[in-house]
């Protein structure tokens, strides 16, 4: 197993390389997603890799997809290297815990984001309107509060570099009909509802999380990553306490060390100090175990 900050897969054709993500098109139906172990914060990717973060990142994603397989179809195909195409094998090692070979869909054109708790932009914004995407919030919330129910508010998907920006829901709505519009939205809830309840039960509350749904002729599926570090606010309920930020098992430790050195969130990024760097690989580490019941040896 291998310390990955990029890949070079010459037997097939890239077709996209994201902030963590490097996408392979090994069929007409089939892709390839290597989970790199790039991180990046305020949508800048630090040059500095994070030691198997993807590894991990995978591994939680993977979990969460076989668990709520009997809600929503997903697009896994094959999780292990001994899978996937022939041509691939000698990049196993390369491949190992970090990459899945995935039925190629057609992305759905919004982010799906669910809160349970008031805090990030949800909160900016609710301080500024008393609304979040569409939906008014009863008034005197404190930071970090967490909501009656959970709300879905979309975003747009914004370009490598990019910022993406809340969209009410009617938006979202008229974006991609009624009739799926309801139907991410109720899987969506459901999903952040059973995940936030297992999670919970672990130890972690779940502030916040993003999906993503695509379509496989008109059927939709879930795509992407599922309630990981990166996709989610992941706060330890020991320390948990509103009216004010909390501690973070995800990324937000490196954004606010990203803060403490006034980056202008512009690139280039600086260089993280090895205690940043292990101290994020520790945190990610943490979330896998808590969630998981699993101890990873990277």
């Amino acid at each position: 197993m291998q310390v990955v900050s990029t890949t070079n897969l010459t037997e097939y054709p890239l077709v996209s390389r994201g902030k963590v993500r490097d996408i392979y098109q090994v069929a007409d139906d089939a892709l390839l997603i290597v989970t790199t172990d790039r991180i990046s914060a305020f949508d800048v990717i630090m040059g500095d890799p994070i030691p198997y973060k993807g590894v991990i990142l995978n591994k939680i994603t993977v979990f969460w997809m076989n668990k709520f397989a009997s809600l929503v179809k997903n697009h896994l195909l094959a999780v292990d290297p001994a899978d996937f195409p022939a041509p691939l094998k000698a990049h196993a090692d390369l491949l190992e815990g970090r990459a899945v070979l995935v039925r190629k869909a057609k992305p759905l054109p919004i982010e799906c984001i669910v809160r349970g708790y008031i805090t990030g932009s949800g909160w900016k914004d609710y301080k500024a309107t008393g609304m979040v995407s569409g939906h008014k919030l009863p008034a005197a919330l404190r930071e970090s509060d967490m909501l009656e129910n959970p709300l879905f508010t979309p975003s747009t998907k914004a370009d490598l570099g990019q910022h993406d920006e809340n969209i009410t829901t009617d938006q979202a709505r008229d974006m991609i009909g009624q009739s799926l519009f309801a139907q991410v939205e109720r899987t969506a809830l459901d999903l952040y509802t059973q995940g936030r309840d297992w999670a919970g039960a672990r130890g972690i509350l779940v502030a916040d999380t993003k999906f993503e749904f695509g379509l496989l002729g008109d059927e939709m599926i879930l795509i992407d990553e599922v309630l990981t570090p990166d996709s989610s606010r992941f706060w330890p309920a020991s320390d948990y306490a509103p009216g004010r930020g909390q501690q973070s098992y995800d990324k937000q430790y490196l954004r606010d060390w990203l803060e403490s050195v006034g980056f202008n969130k512009k690139p280039p990024a600086p260089a993280l100090p090895a205690e940043v760097v292990a101290n994020t690989k520790a945190k990610y580490l943490e979330a896998y175990a808590a969630l998981t019941g699993e101890t990873l040896s990277v």
